[in-house]
């Protein structure tokens, strides 16, 4: 076998029951991957008033969060490369899955801390992992659409999740705890494992092109028996394996100007949303709301956020990316802002509704998005790093936040927040490459875009 031409025979297969059990197990993962994203925010009202925590302690519970979801970005992109897609996604779900149920026993803000920071690590790991893995097993025309589908469903997890906060976290002392335990449920994604391939791009980019093939042999056989004959692919581009990715690839110039791009997207994005949605229940508790009020009235606005999802899902494959995210990055921050400007409880669902719609809309393109920047060389550690960095940055926005708050009170907080996300906005429309037509075309030469 000298090549098993993995690119072109995925991308000539029409939608089948193959691509929507995949679709199903990643929409599972992501959905206890929101779920338990915000486990800490809406929780952290309740322990403000049962332990005695303090918002500078939100804050560094919070930040350190996400330094830990940096080194799981990190970690996701060596395992991906070195023991596949399948048990990188399968192996991360699980971890954070049981660092979840840990938090369930937690006796004091710093064993939840500890608990969260492990939890986070998994979290940014899974998603990072699923990026890739839906990027490689679907046709390219259609893999937006559906990486877009996979968070409709999985984006469900925050408003169900906030739900049943809103629900539990008041009735005693204890049912907070619950909170976390919904969130470990996320290690039932192995009842799956048997529905799930490995990446026949991965395979072959290793080398093992008759491995590759096996796995591309068995997807075709259940397509053509549930479609029909199959096209022919277009002829193989030549290539050496791609062999070990290491770190130092990321200075050559192929890679650094889309690490850089994607860093400050995911930045923009990271402090944008999660001094959002981090923030909201507490502030509000702390501007004279009930706790449980300010919980529920946050539930209400990320009803919007499996609607954001869908409306991805709509443009994505129809428009160029480029430009999807920076109108989307535009709205949110205007309706964050007015978020922020407002106490009357209809605006503040109305608005919060909005940046919850847009903004989910938004992840779901930069999902597509990243991992088109570079070739499968350059795929799991790009989108890794870059991925990583930007949740890295958030561990100084949650200290900016209580700074803001602390100094210059509620509506700074959103200001800052409006900020990050028209910055994110301006480099993207200035510096952002297009990438749905290069998607499109067949990998027949050496110097066609890989994608």
């Amino acid at each position: 076998m000298q090549h098993a031409n993995a690119l072109n025979r995925l991308n000539r297969l029409p939608i089948a029951r193959f691509h929507k059990l995949t679709l199903l197990a990643v929409a599972f993962a992501y959905f206890f991957e929101f779920a338990d994203i915000n486990s800490f925010a809406t929780t952290s009202p309740k322990l403000i008033k049962l332990w005695g925590v303090t918002v500078n302690q939100v804050a560094y519970v919070t930040s350190l969060s996400f330094v830990g979801m940096f080194l799981g970005s990190i970690v996701a992109s060596t395992i991906a490369d070195r023991w596949g897609r399948k048990r990188a996604l399968l192996l991360t779900t699980v971890w954070f899955g049981f660092f979840s149920f840990a938090a369930v026993f937690s006796w004091d803000i710093v064993s939840l801390g500890a608990f969260r920071v492990l939890t986070s690590a998994g979290l940014s790991a899974m998603t990072v992992v699923a990026v890739i893995y839906v990027n490689e097993l679907y046709p390219a025309a259609s893999r937006g659409k559906y990486q877009a589908y996979a968070i409709v469903i999985g984006i469900c997890g925050t408003p169900v999740t906030n739900l049943i906060a809103s629900a539990v976290v008041g009735i005693n002392d204890w049912t907070w705890r619950l909170v976390y335990l919904w969130g470990a449920l996320g290690v039932l994604l192995v009842l799956f494992t048997r529905q799930l391939k490995e990446s026949p791009r991965w395979y072959e980019s290793r080398g093992e092109h008759d491995k590759a093939d096996a796995v591309l042999r068995e997807i075709e056989a259940q397509v053509a028996a549930e479609k029909g004959p199959l096209p022919e692919p277009a002829p193989p581009v030549q290539e050496a394996p791609a062999g070990k990715a290491p770190l130092r690839m990321l200075l050559q110039k192929k890679y650094l100007f889309p690490t850089l791009l994607l860093t400050v997207v995911w930045v923009t994005q990271t402090i944008g949303f999660f001094g959002y949605s981090t923030w909201a229940p507490t502030l509000l508790a702390k501007e004279g709301f009930s706790v449980e009020r300010s919980v529920f009235y946050v539930a209400l606005t990320t009803v919007g956020a499996p609607l954001g999802s869908y409306l991805a899902a709509l443009v994505t494959d129809r428009f160029e990316r480029k430009w999807c995210l920076v109108a989307f990055g535009v709205v949110i921050a205007v309706c964050g802002l007015f978020y922020g400007l407002t106490f009357d409880p209809i605006l503040i669902v109305v608005f919060g509704f909005l940046v919850n719609l847009f903004e989910r809309g938004y992840t779901a393109l930069g999902y597509a998005y990243s991992p088109e920047l570079f070739d499968t060389r350059g795929r799991s550690l790009g989108t890794g790093v870059s991925y990583g960095l930007g949740r890295l940055s958030n561990a100084a926005g949650p200290l900016i936040v209580a700074a803001l708050y602390n100094g210059s009170g509620y509506q700074s907080v959103f200001f800052f927040i409006a900020g990050t996300w028209t910055v994110g906005a301006v480099v993207l429309a200035i510096f952002g490459p297009r990438t749905r037509q290069a998607a499109l075309k067949p990998a027949t030469a050496p110097k066609a875009a890989e994608v």
